[in-house]
């Protein structure tokens, strides 16, 4: 059996990049509105620092406006509260991220909380995640959506599929389920603690694992042909001693099975911030009561 298509996420990545940009130009022409998006970052967390500074340049790029609030690691919870709360009612902001992980003394549920759901750009808050379930329009976190886009580009028509995601956290495992769940796939949520998940994992069409176990998913549990989606980004040992990046997924097993997989890197982790761009041109057009390309 051939090898795997690679399912290229920096190339559909810059495609979903391209069509936010359309629809920032249509919002400004159309409508006079320039959407803006603002990323909040308290301390100097070495990982989020790089990626708010890669958020604002792409915002840049689509032509959005961009805002960045860097705030030192000992700011009160009630000052970041208050900034939030500006921003809620600063009209020319249209969507809101507060970057994670934040300082031990600061509540993270309650922040992300503060944050009013039409601007909630990371679609945690739990309105978002009460509108995705029940299929009202919402803002979605990126991850899910990006893991759903990247299956459509090897077939655009999930319906009737059985799918299998690996992992259930709110940030993924659920949301995806839920996406699927719209795609009318048949969807099951296996994770950690599933019993006979290899069983499980074979039965699947479509596979997506989000579980944080490095190459826990072998090559032996893919079903001939299915399509694997690998959000799993952790880093392990190599063998010059340094570090390497592998996903959730046995790749290069997985690879000789799978007819279609994403790599790590290259794969779900370009999508990301594509997708944030993304909420941010939906979450402008939904706060004039226009309507969204993407929803």
């Amino acid at each position: 059996m051939a090898e795997a298509q690679i399912i290229d996420g920096k190339k559909i990545a810059g495609d979903v990049r391209a069509e936010v940009a359309k629809e920032v130009a249509r919002l400004i022409a159309e409508h006079g509105v320039k959407p803006g998006l603002a990323v909040v970052l308290v301390g100097e967390d070495p990982a989020s620092k790089v990626y708010v500074k890669n958020k604002a340049q792409q915002t840049v790029e689509v032509g959005m406006k961009s805002w960045e609030y860097k705030l030192p690691a000992e700011t009160s919870e009630a000052d970041v509260l208050a900034l939030v709360n500006k921003l809620n009612n600063d009209a020319a902001c249209h969507g809101i991220l507060v970057q994670l992980p934040l300082p031990k003394h600061i509540n993270s549920e309650k922040v992300l909380n503060s944050i009013h759901p039409d601007k909630d750009v990371d679609g945690f808050h739990p309105v978002n995640v009460g509108r995705l379930w029940v299929g009202e329009r919402a803002l979605v976190p990126c991850t899910p959506t990006g893991s759903i886009i990247l299956a459509k580009s090897v077939k655009p028509n999930l319906s009737g599929m059985d799918a299998v995601v690996i992992g259930r956290s709110n940030i993924v495992g659920k949301p995806v389920a839920a996406l699927l769940l719209r795609e009318n796939c048949t969807v099951t949520i296996a994770h950690s603690r599933t019993k006979n998940i290899e069983d499980i994992v074979k039965c699947a069409d479509l596979v997506i694992a989000a579980v944080g176990i490095p190459e826990m998913v072998k090559g032996s549990w893919i079903r001939p042909g299915a399509i694997v989606i690998d959000v799993g980004i952790n880093r392990v040992p190599s063998e010059n001693g340094k570090t390497k990046l592998v996903g959730d997924v046995a790749y290069d097993e997985c690879a000789k099975v799978a007819g279609a997989i994403t790599p790590v890197p290259g794969g779900v982790g370009p999508m990301t911030i594509a997708c944030l761009l993304r909420n941010a041109a939906q979450a402008a057009a939904m706060q004039i009561g226009a309507k969204s390309v993407f929803a």
